[in-house]
């Protein structure tokens, strides 16, 4: 079992780290380049995509060669890699070319007016460079026309290809019966780009690096002084004045004692630490709220240093390896909390936490890839990709995460609590309604949210259009100033609550910070109907779908981490206070 367990991990590991390309990029002088096509799609949807041939192109005269050989992460992403059949070699230029021709009757006729009339797109990759062609325009009648010749650039340094550029030329009049000549041309050109910057020309520093992309981290950055500082001063004056009172309580006798007005968080001292309603569902949460945030740093991390954005597919491989190997992470904490609540079925908390998160995944993506079916789209994920996700989260994750909640049980299980609880519930009293649970969860995401918002805009731009992310690091930024203001919110939440005499701080301390998705969800559907051109119910299915799994995600990390702190801070008032 650990031996095939061990096996299945090295496999993934190797295919998250070996290069894409059975190329080693090293070219000799009239050696092959395979051009190969990916996909074509509308241009304002960009996740809507087909395979290239499922538009009646033709292929060039080059002999078939074996399909190129994907990685999971490729094939999750939609990536179907062809050979084009048009043969090119490395520094051998060529004159317009005709390499196929196409009859165009009705059938073909209606494909390629309907790929010009939603202006469709098509992408090639070259020595794993991506190249992007439109298909055709609309003309001033209304008449169609499609681009029959394709012409390369090719820049090369040394024995290597650092440059490829494509331009769309000779319109043709889409007419039934027409025979169209497709044709090609290649240039070479000595390029002084170095290899390893030879990806910087799809980036965009204009768009990431904007002032106003600075100015919003700035803003977040003193946002964290600024509450750090006041939840400091609030809480240390405040406290201060409680454990006075609280002080000064202890020294009457108990006829003073009972004819005095006793409230706040001291009161409720016996019932702080009584588990949580749901202890199983909620230790799965914060288990899996720990394992996101571990493998969001983690991804984060390796993307600064190794620049996984510039392979295909590389960012969701690196993904799903992290995710598997950090599995005992999920059970230590979320095995070793519910031990520490009292909770006898450890077994199927455990199973709880491993599939959580697999399980709410791979329901929103069976739900898009029924749509991706119907549609025939690229994007539908093959049903070898979904054995080899089930067999990780069979064979790597629920492993790992049963090792995780034995350690956790047995090192971090035992019950520690300042105060003992009691054996009858208190009852809760009445409050005034804003402080009640549902509008402090309510209004705990607001300053957490606003301290993403702007991110939130760059990074759904590079997903949701035709930008590539690459500012990681400041998206790490950005994610340890949303902990820290949402450690601050929840903290001060808490506080609120006890004073109330309302011991019900676990899950409001979560659902308080995990607020914070909601209003990204908002967002969301704000950014949908105003900043895109989107249509068609796959492309808003996927988007949804997509978005709802960012927004749960999100949730579960900010719900962790608001309760992580407040854990701290309960834990640390109760155990400076004399409890009789």
């Amino acid at each position: 079992m650990i031996s095939s367990n061990l096996f299945v991990l090295c496999l993934l590991l190797l295919s998250v780290f070996v290069g894409g390309d059975e190329h080693n990029h090293i070219y000799e002088e009239n050696e092959e380049v395979v051009l190969w096509v990916n996909t074509v799609g509308p241009y304002h949807n960009r996740q809507e995509t087909y395979l290239y041939f499922s538009l009646p192109f033709c292929s060039g005269p080059k002999e078939t060669i074996s399909h190129y050989h994907e990685t999971l992460g490729e094939a999750l992403q939609g990536v179907e890699l062809e050979p084009s059949g048009i043969p090119i070699d490395f520094k051998g230029s060529i004159s317009t070319t005709p390499y196929c021709e196409v009859g165009l009757s009705e059938e073909k006729l209606k494909a390629f007016t309907y790929a010009v009339k939603n202006h469709y797109w098509y992408q090639m990759y070259l020595d794993d460079l991506p190249i992007w062609g439109v298909v055709g325009e609309i003309g001033e009648n209304n008449e169609h026309y499609i681009y029959t010749h394709k012409k390369f650039e090719i820049g090369f340094n040394g024995k290597q290809i650092v440059d490829v550029n494509l331009t769309s030329e000779n319109k043709v009049k889409l007419e039934n019966g027409a025979v169209i000549s497709f044709t090609y041309e290649v240039s070479w050109k000595n390029s002084a780009v170095k290899f390893e910057d030879r990806f910087d020309k799809y980036l965009d520093p204009n768009f990431f690096q904007h002032r106003i992309h600075w100015f919003s981290i700035f803003n977040s950055f003193m946002m964290v002084i600024f509450l750090v500082g006041l939840v400091s001063m609030i809480l240390m004056r405040t406290l201060r004045k409680d454990y006075a009172r609280y002080n000064k309580d202890e020294e009457m006798d108990d006829m003073e004692r009972d004819l005095g007005d006793e409230y706040g968080w001291k009161q409720v001292h016996g019932d702080v630490f009584r588990p949580s309603a749901h202890a199983t569902f909620f230790s799965a949460l914060i288990g899996s709220g720990y394992h996101i945030t571990v493998v969001t740093i983690s991804v984060i991390l390796l993307t600064i240093v190794g620049e996984l954005y510039t392979e295909r597919g590389s960012l969701i491989s690196t993904g799903i390896f992290v995710y598997a190997a950090t599995s005992p992470v999920n059970g230590y904490f979320g095995g070793s909390l519910y031990a520490r609540m009292g909770g006898k079925r450890w077994i199927r908390q455990m199973l709880v936490s491993a599939f959580l998160v697999p399980a709410v995944v791979c329901g929103t993506e069976f739900f898009i890839n029924f749509i991706a079916i119907y549609y025939h789209a690229s994007r539908a994920i093959p049903f070898g990709s979904m054995v080899a996700i089930t067999c990780i989260c069979l064979f790597i994750v629920l492993p790992l995460t049963l090792v995780g909640t034995v350690l956790g049980r047995n090192l971090s299980g035992q019950p520690d609590y300042p105060c003992r609880v009691n054996a009858v519930p208190r009852p809760i009293p009445e409050k005034k309604w804003f402080m009640e649970p549902a509008v402090i969860v309510a209004l705990g995401g607001i300053l957490p949210f606003g301290s993403i918002f702007i991110e939130m805009y760059f990074i759904f731009t590079s997903f949701w259009a035709y930008k590539i992310y690459y500012v990681y690091g400041f998206m790490l930024l950005v994610v340890l100033i949303l902990i820290v203001v949402t450690v601050c919110v929840t903290i001060v939440c808490t506080y609120f609550l006890l004073n109330a005499e309302d011991y019900r701080w676990q899950w409001t301390s979560f659902l308080a910070a995990a607020s914070t998705s909601g209003y990204v969800y908002m967002y969301a559907i704000y950014y949908f109907f105003f900043k895109t051109k989107m249509y068609g119910l796959f492309q808003t299915a996927f988007y949804f779908g997509y978005m709802a799994l960012f927004s749960l995600g999100l949730g579960v990390l900010c719900g962790t981490v608001g309760y992580i702190g407040s854990s701290f801070f309960v834990r640390k008032i109760y155990s400076t206070v004399k409890i009789d």
